[in-house]
């Protein structure tokens, strides 16, 4: 199985399980919601949310995404040529296969759950 991670905020995960899909709050002005594989995680992790204690990262089996992906460079943000995951549209519940509090270490910086290295 093929995964791909999402950092949301406790929140907004909440929120979606009313709604019944998960739409981050830049949806509508990016049309993409960010996603990362495993080994890309803690880098993206310690640059946009470095000391945030009200973070859960969304296990998604990217087979189950109802919505188009394509794996794309993050443009200004991290010109380094890396292609990330990124999920255009709502993200269907039944695609996350797991939610995981994501914390971060008394540094302020954060390390992969237990469990999610090794996946591709």
């Amino acid at each position: 199985m093929a995964i791909i991670l999402h950092i949301a905020t406790k929140t907004g995960w909440n929120e979606a399980q009313l709604l019944g899909a998960y739409r981050p709050d830049n949806l509508d002005a990016e049309n993409f919601t960010h996603c990362s594989r495993p080994e890309q995680l803690i880098e993206v992790a310690n640059l946009l949310f470095r000391g945030r204690n009200d973070l859960v990262l969304l296990v998604i089996d990217r087979e189950k995404v109802t919505a188009q992906i394509k794996e794309e460079d993050p443009g200004d943000l991290q010109p380094t040529g890396k292609r990330y995951p990124h999920i255009y549209g709502a993200l269907n519940l039944d695609a996350v296969i797991g939610v995981k509090e994501f914390k971060p270490n008394s540094g302020g910086t954060f390390d992969l759950p237990a469990g999610l290295a090794g996946n591709k």
